[in-house]
């Protein structure tokens, strides 16, 4: 099967981008193998993605159905960087004209608007504080909690924005260990699904450095999910402002919640290339 694709990031974060309205692809399970997608994501013999984004007819009364897979293979609820792409994509491959548009996840409907100047805001839907829908292991809720790894406490705030986060207060986010901690953190035994990990640094009340690792797929070079759940943490904790820029490796996003309702993320999602690729080939030997 040859499939056609688009390669785009979002500051950095990057992604295959996949038509499955115009191109054949099941409707029930996965669209692609986890081997496959495992094949195509690796940056040697592959395409190369920290996430292959995948549009699909909706099933209900949104205009799309939004399907993110990691580049392990595993399908997971909500893509920030992810959501501006597939706003970019869908409307360069003329399949809406619309500056709003409604898309159905896995973690509930989203609104992506692009503005005039290219920009896309994304409407993130209020954060989930409760341990059981983050989903975390504690007795309670609680502004922060005291993960034990390696015989030693950190303290984290854990929140649930379509998928779980835990962000960590470091003083200098280049001195972070997050190579040796993100992936303890991300298989730690209280986070039942996994968890994305962040670690940040507060400049002012308006302005954050973050780095991100992030389940299934490693460091990357910008979470928009976890630059969303690094402010609703930090305001939590009476630290930031309602409108806060979050400097990442790969570049920044305008976050803004006011305590209530929903988080709202702006930011620029960019086109790099189109190819095609035959899948057969992929399916071919073990991944």
């Amino acid at each position: 099967m040859k499939l056609s694709f688009s390669k785009m990031h979002g500051l950095g974060n990057d992604f295959m981008v996949v038509d499955g309205v115009r191109q054949r692809l099941p409707d029930q399970g996965p669209p692609l193998p986890a081997k496959v997608i495992r094949r195509l994501a690796d940056r040697h013999f592959g395409v190369g993605f920290d996430q292959l984004l995948v549009v699909q007819p909706a099933r209900g009364n949104a205009a799309f159905r939004y399907r993110i897979f990691n580049a392990d293979g595993g399908e997971v609820s909500q893509c920030g960087n992810g959501a501006r792409c597939f706003a970019r994509f869908v409307r360069e491959q003329g399949l809406t004209g619309d500056h709003e548009i409604p898309v159905e996840t896995a973690a509930g409907e989203m609104t992506l608007t692009v503005t005039d100047d290219g920009l896309v805001t994304v409407d993130m839907g209020a954060p989930r504080w409760e341990p059981a829908e983050i989903p975390f292991r504690a007795e309670r809720q609680a502004d922060s909690y005291t993960l034990e790894i390696n015989g030693r406490e950190w303290p984290v705030c854990a929140v649930g924005l379509g998928n779980p986060h835990c962000v960590l207060l470091v003083d200098d986010v280049d001195r972070a260990p997050v190579a040796e901690l993100g992936p303890a953190i991300e298989h730690h035994r209280d986070f039942p699904e996994k968890v994305n990990a962040g670690f940040m640094q507060i400049l002012t009340p308006g302005r954050i450095r973050l780095r991100v690792h992030e389940r299934g797929a490693g460091e990357t070079l910008a979470c928009g999910s976890g630059a969303c759940a690094a402010v609703v943490c930090g305001q939590r904790l009476g630290l930031l402002d309602d409108s806060v820029e979050v400097a990442l490796p790969g570049g920044s996003l305008r976050i803004q919640y006011h305590g209530e309702g929903s988080v709202r993320m702006t930011g620029p999602a960019s086109h790099v290339y189109d190819g095609w690729i035959l899948i057969d080939e992929l399916q071919e030997g073990d991944a």
